[in-house]
């Protein structure tokens, strides 16, 4: 199989798992070509990115001129199908919250797509997020493009289903994927119910270098870890009340975030009114080594999260044998099992986030270890990479074969 990968920035270090699934694809045999729609740049922590980013073209690295070029030749080519895609195109911008020409641009986008698809004679295109990477596959299915499908993750797709027009985005989809059943009723909700059998789910998965070992013990340390964007999101701004409640009632950790994102002065800031300089502490973002190593050196995970889907870094964090602290929110109670292999606390909730918090703190290494164990048992079983792409190659594989058959009709 030829199958296209198509994201809005790509490499990225916040998507490791898309890497992980593209090569997990490639490893079984399959050829991938990987395309974002914004240059992701050559600066990353991460060498698996960097080697990503010399494989992956971006559509708008090509010049406006050229751009303009292509759109033009498609319609000489095809001109119903040009009128067609672009009579859709502007309706979805004139839904879209952030602008109708800027949404408009989008149907330039797909006569390029579209064209570089052909050229390598791609038979399926897979997306990742149905926001603006959706609507280009959409309307460069309509411009003669290969089928496509998405794989939805969430929080952002159901803050603005209408206004990123889903329920077109999923119908016209030979398939859509959800991350966690939460996901997949996420869908569901906005769509017809003719349309549900072709909803999927397939969980984000993590290596099988995390997963072919027994996880080191947890070590006799207070250091306590966070790895996520700093965005409104992932509740940073509660955590650090949380923490300062932990260090007046008397208990001393470390706390270190790995991430970063548009809060981190408002962040330091909070740190330094809540006096946490020395018990506190921001690293930036961190490559995937990095963050494995600092797992292993600490005593837990903690994400107090707004809004999630379900966090690969608790998958990792469990795969390495560390417990996590999470929040009764989407699909995080799919993985995480409050008092078996971590704790659940309402999320907005200081006061129970400070009251796990000291639990982490205060439980005997023994106990640390059976959580962290059980945590590593439940990723082994339904987040292994390997596992979880076959699922997705067999929907690859029946879409094209469905598609051919149609064609030879």
């Amino acid at each position: 199989m030829k199958i296209a990968y198509l994201t809005n920035q790509y490499p990225y270090i916040r998507h490791t798992f898309i890497r992980r699934e593209i090569q997990a694809l490639e490893s079984l045999g399959e050829t991938v070509y990987r395309y974002s729609v914004r240059d992701s740049g050559k600066d990353s922590p991460d060498s698996a990115d960097i080697a990503e980013y010399s494989q992956t073209r971006a559509l708008l690295s090509v010049n406006m001129l050229s751009i303009l070029w292509i759109t033009w030749v498609t319609f000489f080519r095809s001109p119903s199908r040009w009128f067609n895609a672009f009579g859709i195109a502007s309706r979805l911008a004139r839904k879209a919250s952030n602008g109708y020409f800027r949404n408009l641009f989008y149907f330039c986008e797909a006569c390029v797509l579209r064209k570089w698809l052909a050229k390598n004679e791609v038979e399926h295109l897979h997306v990742h997020f149905a926001t603006n990477p959706a609507s280009i596959a959409l309307l460069c299915r309509k411009l003669g493009g290969p089928t496509y499908s998405i794989t939805v993750h969430g929080p952002e797709e159901w803050d603005r289903p209408e206004a990123l027009s889903l329920q077109e985005k999923y119908e016209q989809a030979a398939f859509v994927v959800a991350v966690s059943d939460f996901g997949r009723c996420q869908i569901f909700r906005w769509i017809d119910p003719a349309f549900w059998s072709k909803v999927y789910v397939v969980h984000c998965g993590v290596d099988l270098a995390y997963l072919e070992s027994t996880p080191d013990p947890v070590p006799d340390t207070n250091k306590l870890l966070s790895v996520a964007g700093l965005v409104p999101q992932k509740g940073h701004l509660l955590l650090l009340p949380a923490l300062k409640k932990v260090k007046e009632m008397g208990h001393q950790f470390q706390m270190v975030f790995i991430g970063d994102g548009p809060l981190r002065e408002p962040i330091e800031k909070m740190i330094q009114d809540l006096n946490l300089q020395d018990c506190v502490t921001l690293l930036g973002w961190q490559s995937n080594t990095e963050v494995q190593q600092q797992l292993h050196r600490s005593r837990a995970l903690i994400m107090p999260s707004f809004a999630e889907n379900l966090p690969v870094a608790m998958m990792e964090a469990f795969a390495t044998g560390r417990p996590v602290l999470g929040t009764y929110v989407a699909g995080i109670p799919e993985l995480i099992e409050h008092g078996v292999n971590g704790f659940l606390v309402p999320s907005g909730n200081v006061d129970a986030t400070c009251k796990a918090i000291i639990q982490l703190l205060t439980l005997s290494n023994d106990r640390l270890n059976a959580m962290g164990f059980a945590g590593f048992q439940a990723v082994k079983s339904n987040h292994c990479v390997t596992t979880e792409t076959k699922k997705l190659r067999q929907l690859f594989e029946q879409t094209i074969s469905d598609n051919q058959k149609k064609s030879s009709k």
